[in-house]
């Protein structure tokens, strides 16, 4: 199984960049639409229904797909021999890294739940602030991969 892990690891790698390009997206437009319905829409009417529909399929068709593609390739790359040091640190900065990109998913998730039975709590201005989670964790990610410290 190693041997065909090696084989295609350009594969695994090119594919799971794609997929963590996709769910980043995902992260950075739900909370941006969080904001534009708390602020302008409100809980009810038909654009809340559109919001509603907006949100819900950007989480169910794009995030969910995309979260799950880059956990299953990731460690897939991660099994390729000769590709992770465990000894190393920056694996293991990578790995707490997408725990809690997924924990911020989850959340964001909760949240989609939330304005589903009109009980959004969070004003727009927290929303622009949880905005800014998947960037810190990002670039805390991209370091750790690329400078291998």
């Amino acid at each position: 199984m190693f041997d065909l892990l090696s084989n295609f690891y350009p594969w695994i790698k090119a594919f799971h960049i794609m997929a963590v390009m996709s769910w980043m997206a995902g992260l950075f437009y739900l909370p941006r639409l969080f904001v534009y319905h708390a602020e302008q829409v409100g809980q009810s009417g038909d654009t809340h229904a559109l919001f509603q529909t907006m949100e819900f399929k950007l989480l169910r068709v794009i995030m969910n797909p995309a979260m799950i593609v880059t956990w299953v390739l990731g460690i897939g790359l991660a099994l390729t021999p000769g590709v992770v040091d465990w000894g190393s640190l920056w694996p293991w900065v990578k790995l707490l890294g997408v725990i809690a990109m997924t924990a911020f998913h989850m959340w964001l998730a909760g949240r989609r739940k939330s304005f589903a039975v009109a009980g959004n709590t969070l004003t727009g201005r927290q929303y622009r602030m949880m905005n800014e989670v998947p960037t810190v964790l990002m670039v805390v990610i991209v370091l750790a991969v690329v400078l291998k410290f």
